[in-house]
């Protein structure tokens, strides 16, 4: 196969080498560049070497090339994965997470959504509408693969500075739910039935499970057996009392877990603490830790000379839907996807048109199509427009770079609620971030 795909971001070991993984699983992809972009060299060049190595022992199934040279790395592209992150991801996402909270807001994880995800937005979407920008005109045709966050908000800003380009964005978090837990509550192979979903990125829900034989509703089974499944299995991090007060109240299960949708219910504070995520973004800073332990320790081995017979490639598929999705436009295969970001565009009648959601969609030769929802249920749409309305107000204000709109998006916030605050602590970020935010005026 004579495709080129190009991961930029890929001096990241928690990017980088997982990508590899599902390549190297593909007999689809055997005999494609592999071109890997970052900023970052030093890491740049240990990714490259280590992967090369691997590659080298699996009989140089990829031709793999490296640069910080953007434009060189896009020059006949046919797919271009983004995992970029603009600064340092932890040391600045402490800052989202634990600013805001000192000025009154019910700030949790400050990632995508809060004021916290506003700073992220940010600093994020200017660096990213650049890349696609190069994308769209050196290699107007490529696919364009984002998995950066936050996802909706940047999703959201390519649509409308770069509506031409063959965008759609990636998350893993439907992995929670399926198969894992999906497969036992139903009592069937995961390969027996249909998962449909329907939100936004991060605030997304099961909206339909379908056997995929008889074409039978599974839902009603899915709905008599979820609670009693999950009786014994709280998980602070994942499904606890949030995600069930949601269900409970709602009807409809939230699969994407506290940690997640905390971020975008006014009542989410009332059932994840503060101390939760920060425990969980510990664990994250502590897993990518782990990772770049494990690279460096494969380049250390490689430069003596002493590189394990083991691969660093585990064998396992990472679980991320890139490569498997790439596959599929390739082959025209018709195949299912149960979560996507793209843009909605008809897909969820009752939310606006001019929003990334998160959805189901058929895979092929165009790309990714979503599986109409028409109107979903009214609680569902109304807490979603809440969101999309900040979504909204958030993009414009960074595309215009308005100081006056970014308060105002502060403010509206389900975590802010004030003026006051939503002064105080856009005054504090742009002073802490000033180096990687718009210029805001």
């Amino acid at each position: 196969m004579d495709k080129k795909i190009v991961l930029i971001g890929a001096g990241s070991a928690a990017f980088g080498p997982p990508t590899f993984v599902d390549l190297n699983l593909s007999k689809v992809l055997a005999g494609s560049t592999i071109t890997l972009v970052d900023i970052d060299t030093e890491k740049l060049h240990m990714v490259y070497e280590v992967l090369s190595e691997d590659n080298k022992k699996m009989g140089n199934k990829f031709n793999i090339e490296c640069t910080s040279n953007r434009e060189k790395a896009l020059k006949g592209a046919d797919f271009v994965i983004n995992s970029t992150e603009n600064g340092d991801r932890f040391e600045l996402r402490w800052q989202d997470n634990t600013i805001p909270r000192r000025h009154g807001s019910t700030e949790r994880m400050g990632e995508n959504g809060g004021p916290g995800g506003f700073f992220h937005s940010a600093r994020q979407i200017p660096a990213i509408i650049k890349i696609a920008k190069d994308v769209a005109r050196i290699s107007p045709d490529a696919f364009f693969i984002n998995y950066s966050n936050p996802m909706s908000r940047i999703c959201l800003a390519l649509k409308r500075v770069l509506p031409n380009l063959k965008m759609f964005g990636l998350c893993h978090q439907i992995g929670l739910l399926t198969p894992p837990h999906l497969s036992k509550i139903l009592d069937k192979e995961r390969s027996d039935f249909q998962v449909i979903t329907g939100g936004l990125n991060h605030f997304a829900f099961l909206m339909g499970l379908k056997d995929v034989n008889t074409r039978d509703d599974l839902l009603p089974v899915f709905n008599a057996n979820c609670q009693n499944y999950f009786q014994n299995k709280w998980d602070r991090f994942h499904y606890a009392d949030l995600t069930f007060e949601v269900y409970k109240r709602f009807g409809w299960f939230p699969y994407v877990g506290d940690n997640h949708i905390c971020e975008y219910l006014q009542f989410g504070s009332h059932y994840t603490t503060a101390q939760d995520l920060t425990d969980w973004i510990t664990r994250m800073e502590l897993g990518k830790k782990a990772i770049n332990f494990q690279l460096k320790w494969y380049y250390k081995r490689l430069k003596r000379g002493k590189y394990p017979e083991k691969s660093m490639l585990i064998r396992d598929p990472s679980g991320e839907r890139a490569i498997p999705i790439i596959e599929a436009i390739i082959e025209d295969s018709n195949s299912h996807e149960i979560a996507v970001n793209i843009p909605n565009d008809g897909i969820i009648e009752n939310l606006p048109q001019d929003l990334v959601i998160e959805c189901s969609g058929t895979v092929n030769k165009d790309g990714i199509q979503g599986v109409k929802l028409g109107n979903i249920p009214k609680n569902i749409a109304a807490i979603l427009r809440i969101e999309a309305s900040i979504q909204d107000l958030c993009v414009e204000a960074i595309l215009k770079e308005s100081k006056s709109l970014a308060i105002d998006c502060l403010a509206m916030d389900v975590n802010c609620g004030s003026f006051g605050m939503a002064e105080a602590i856009f005054d504090e970020m742009m002073e802490v971030q000033k180096n990687y935010l718009p210029n805001f005026k």
